[in-house]
């Protein structure tokens, strides 16, 4: 297979460690996965940092995007050009979310051609190969019952990931990244429960990535609370020299004084003689 012979270090290097830290190190072999996972997860945490510091500034120049946005919706090639422009004036890289992804695919296919060519990498017995609930990390999923326990952690996981990775993306990218999970559990159904594992401690070690980036990212400060006390501000519509113009308020009129009535004297008629 070309798939197979082109992965074939990567899967070398796996067998070997694996090996390594069920020998050397002494944990069981579906911990060894486990610890494996963080491994490779540690290698990549300075492309996650990239991730992350792009997704902060995409987040930040949000609003400058959409205004970008609104402003060529009618031309879509211009569109495109003026964001890329964009991206390039504030270093700014829309695909850093999926890097991660991108290195991991690899190390996920070579992980399933040594579990599934497992006794020629390593020898062990099937007793040893059990890990918790699970009878063999071989197997497939669907061969115990522990596989369904497994999926139902696999399904959660990988939706709580997708949320925390797509932070920065559009509603409808996050809704989608948090259904997919369920339309792949057909798939994932024919993969070795090692396999699975592995894609759980990566789904629970970027769910953890999140919460923490969260904690430390600084939020935006609010903006001023306006109060009826504020000035407003200047319109600059050629009011004279510029300056806030106080609206006038009339003065009060000063209260007539008290006095006695004002007596009216009547004309007296004379009687016609």
């Amino acid at each position: 297979m070309i798939v197979a012979g082109i992965l074939s270090p990567i899967e070398n290097a796996l067998a070997w460690l694996l090996r390594h830290l069920h020998d050397s190190v002494g944990l069981p072999w579906g911990w060894s996965i486990v610890a494996l996972t963080i491994i490779v997860r540690i290698a990549l945490v300075p492309i996650m940092v990239r991730q992350i510091h792009s997704m902060q500034r995409m987040q930040a120049h949000m609003p400058e995007m959409k205004a970008i946005q609104q402003k060529y919706k009618g031309d879509r090639q211009r569109l495109n050009e003026e964001l890329m422009k964009f991206y390039k004036e504030n270093e700014i890289n829309p695909a850093a979310s999926c890097l991660p992804i991108l290195f991991q695919f690899p190390i996920f296919i070579a992980l399933y051609f040594v579990l599934r060519n497992f006794t020629k990498h390593v020898t062990a017995t099937p007793h040893e190969l059990g890990w918790l609930i699970v009878p063999n990390i071989t197997h497939k999923i669907t061969s115990h019952w522990s596989g369904a326990v497994l999926l139902v952690v696999y399904v959660v996981s990988q939706v709580a990931s997708g949320y925390f990775a797509s932070t920065s993306a559009q509603r409808s990218q996050r809704i989608l990244l948090m259904v997919l999970p369920v339309f792949f559990v057909p798939i994932i159904t024919r993969f070795p429960v090692g396999l699975l594992m592995y894609w759980m401690t990566t789904n629970l070690w970027t769910v953890g990535q999140g919460i923490i980036t969260r904690r430390l990212t600084p939020k935006p400060a609010p903006p001023p609370k306006r109060s009826s006390r504020t000035p407003p501000k200047d319109r600059g519509d050629g009011g004279g020299d510029g300056a806030a113009q106080t609206p006038q308020q009339p003065q009060p009129s000063a209260p007539a004084k008290a006095g006695p009535p004002r007596r009216v004297k009547r004309k007296k008629k004379r009687a016609r003689r």
